[in-house]
């Protein structure tokens, strides 16, 4: 039976188009379900996620088929942690990152496969890092801001990152998409860091079940983070929690007003912490003018995406 990469190459089809099935059906067991999922997301990305997130004008048109995905994923997790069923934040999820964790995941320069990183990545589905071509970086205008009537800004935030996904998303966004190098990605960053947004390595099932890109998210936009609010846990810890130093705090409420996920608070002039909504991601750390804040490693939270000490780990393990 011919392979449907191999139809689509004798077609007028896009060649990262091509390349994207080609590795899909490289996955033992890769559906052919998820392969149309993967292209749908991939091809109408901003459509996709605007109708997620509840803010497009044909969204009442699509509930019957919201409303079917949800018996395949429903929409919260089984409360038995040990069912086997898996949710939708199963299939699509973030990994908060601490500035200098992810500057580390930008910044690799060779292609590596660290496969099921169930104990850094705490879901069912989706948690290998399988990075091809990783500087090759696309930076992308951000669809949920975009899906805004007054976005958070600047738009072009996203990075997508390595092979089959830069190309696919250069070919079919081309004007929303461009181009980057390791260093600028960086300085992008760094920068969102500065606006206190915070630093997301998201995961998709469809999206060939891996890492594949990098969000700098804000609570006022982020379709994730929004989820998260209302239940849905689509964004898991750094695994660190962020301790404050009252000796060195002077209550001036910076960290606070940083915070995405409102775990920090000030008032007169004391800056409290509620470590369950903590998720470790550090903006309020590089934002505190008196270095009051740290963060600490927390083996309840699950573990950091070390990028460096994984490939070290996989190297002495193959020698």
């Amino acid at each position: 039976m011919m392979k449907l990469s191999a139809l689509l190459e004798k077609l007028p089809a896009r060649r990262s188009t091509v390349a994207f099935i080609k590795e899909a059906e490289r996955i033992p067991g890769y559906s052919w379900l998820e392969k149309l999922h993967g292209y749908i997301y991939g091809r109408w990305t901003y459509f996709y996620i605007s109708v997620g997130i509840g803010r497009h004008p044909m969204q009442k048109l699509f509930e019957p088929l919201a409303n079917l995905a949800t018996k395949i994923y429903p929409t919260y997790p089984h409360p038995d942690k040990d069912s086997d069923t898996v949710s939708w934040a199963d299939s699509y999820h973030g990994k908060a990152m601490p500035l200098e964790e992810i500057k580390q995941l930008i910044s690799i320069k060779r292609d590596i496969e660290i496969p099921d990183l169930e104990r850094i990545i705490p879901y069912k589905k989706a948690r290998s890092i399988i990075l091809k071509n990783p500087e090759r970086i696309v930076l992308l205008k951000c669809p949920c801001r975009s899906a805004q009537e007054n976005p958070c800004e600047p738009l072009d935030v996203c990075l997508i990152v390595g092979e089959p996904f830069a190309s696919f998303m250069l070919e079919h966004h081309a004007d929303k998409a461009r181009l980057i190098d390791q260093d600028e990605a960086v300085r992008i960053l760094e920068e969102e860091d500065k606006r206190g947004h915070v630093h997301h390595a998201f995961f998709k099932e469809a999206i060939l079940e891996r890492f594949y890109a990098i969000c700098n998210c804000c609570d006022c936009c982020c379709g994730a983070m929004q989820a998260q609010r209302n239940g849905i846990p689509m964004l898991c810890s750094s695994g660190y929690v962020a301790v404050i130093d009252e000796e060195l705090c002077k209550g001036c409420g910076v960290c606070a007003q940083k915070c995405q996920f409102h775990a920090l608070t000030t008032k007169d002039g004391l800056t409290r912490l509620d470590p369950a909504q903590c998720m470790g991601c550090g903006i309020c750390v590089n934002a505190c003018p008196t270095d009051a804040l740290a963060l600490e490693r927390d083996p309840s939270r699950g573990e950091p995406l070390e990028i460096v000490k994984l490939l070290k780990k996989a190297e002495q393990t193959t020698h």
